[in-house]
């Protein structure tokens, strides 16, 4: 399981021209989900996700955490993230999920991320969704689990 994370001041997911999740400063997660993931990568990845210090402290060092911030977080599957780039010029998915179990982690995921930390917003599985972010710092982050 692969999340990139950016930390941003605000951010939304807009699926058929309506704005489907909308936060202010937070984290803007894109969850990748591999065939070989389950319970432990999720649990994993929400406590990196929630406890990850990329927000500035009182002397300007990365140091507290969305929850230290109480920040929003919006997650939003994207399967590219666990693309194979590594040769040639087409991405290859074989490690990715099957949409039927990429689907159901990611409502697992969003659920139980959902039981553990009130400001969460999501973007649906297999939607066509447009994303917007206006990311803070620029600060970005590849967490795995």
């Amino acid at each position: 399981m692969r999340g990139l994370i950016q930390r941003v001041s605000s951010a939304d997911v807009v699926i058929d021209g309506q704005c489907h999740g909308r936060i202010a400063q937070g984290i803007l997660l894109l969850l990748g989900i591999e065939a070989a993931d389950g319970f432990q990568q999720s649990e994993k990845l929400i406590h990196k996700v929630l406890n990850y210090r990329i927000f500035a402290d009182a002397h300007g060092r990365m140091n507290r955490s969305l929850k230290d911030i109480q920040g929003g977080l919006l997650v939003v599957p994207q399967f590219t993230l666990v693309a194979d780039t590594k040769k040639g010029l087409r991405p290859g998915f074989s490690k990715a999920a099957a949409p039927d179990a990429a689907e159901r982690c990611y409502k697992d995921f969003t659920s139980r991320l959902e039981g553990q930390y009130s400001a969460v917003a999501s973007g649906v599985f297999g939607a066509d969704m447009q994303v917007s972010l206006c990311n803070d710092g620029p600060v970005t982050f590849l967490l795995e689990a």
